[in-house]
């Protein structure tokens, strides 16, 4: 008999600073297995990445430092043409920031996801993607890296021994290379709740995308990403879900969430 199939589901949170609110953490902590939370570079003021961690630990949601260009203006979404030795630097600073935090908050960080360009940047990028994997195996190597399928950042962790969590997005429209439409491309997002939980429900049982052009393409995919911060992203979130659940997969964190001890 074959067993029902799992996935994880993931959102970005803690983007929150100060009185700029960015999306709905504690209604999205109520949908996804887990949770992205940014590490202050890109987004996220210290009090805001702490309640963060601290109802993720209440939840059981896991926690992964959301590591990203130290550019709040642009919210992480500006590529940098960072040297390397800085670049290491920053996501080192960045993960232990964050694990200071979950550990307070009786867990730990226990995988790092690129954010925003620094994301888009590894995935096609040796020399940048070499220099988040440098610093995630000297920070802690038992620590997942998660990004798209068939990336170099993968591929760069993989030669490091690291392992690695691929990753798909709900929302998000593909390309027949498999690589996301540029966010400011027509189309590159898909708005209605139906379609996006449908299209989730058949990559989870199928390993198959349709494209913005109507072609058909293979992902495989350990974790899909949830958008925390479009309109009506928890109503999106639970239609998800709920469609998940209603095709007999079994939703689980890829990585277990973590206790101190």
């Amino acid at each position: 008999m074959q067993s029902a199939p799992t996935i994880d589901l993931n959102a970005d949170l803690g983007e929150s600073y100060g009185n700029w609110r960015i999306g709905d953490d504690a209604g999205m902590l109520s949908v996804v297995t887990s949770a992205n939370i940014a590490c202050g570079f890109h987004a996220g003021d210290p009090l805001t990445l702490a309640r963060a961690c601290a109802l993720a630990a209440e939840r059981g949601v896991t926690i992964g430092a959301q590591v990203g260009y130290n550019h709040l203006p642009g919210f992480g979404r500006w590529r940098i043409d960072m040297p390397t030795p800085e670049l290491t630097a920053d996501v080192i600073y960045q993960i232990g920031a964050l694990d200071g935090l979950a550990r307070v908050a009786g867990t730990r960080v226990a995988y790092v996801k690129p954010h925003g360009a620094l994301y888009n940047t590894a995935a096609v990028d040796e020399r940048q993607a070499q220099a988040v994997v440098d610093a995630v195996a000297a920070y802690d190597s038992s620590l997942p890296i998660l990004g798209l399928p068939d990336s170099v950042l993968l591929r760069c962790a993989e030669a490091a021994g690291l392992r690695t969590i691929r990753e798909a997005f709900a929302d998000r429209a593909y390309r027949r290379t498999g690589r996301l439409v540029a966010r400011h491309k027509p189309g590159a997002f898909i708005t209605d709740d139906d379609a996006v939980a449908a299209r989730v429900v058949r990559l989870v049982r199928e390993g198959v995308v349709t494209t913005r052009t109507g072609r058909e393409v293979a992902i495989e995919a350990d974790s899909v990403c949830l958008h925390s911060d479009t309109p009506g992203a928890v109503d999106k979130a639970y239609a998800v879900r709920t469609a998940l659940e209603n095709a007999g997969v079994v939703l689980a964190p890829v990585v277990p969430p973590p206790a101190l001890g």
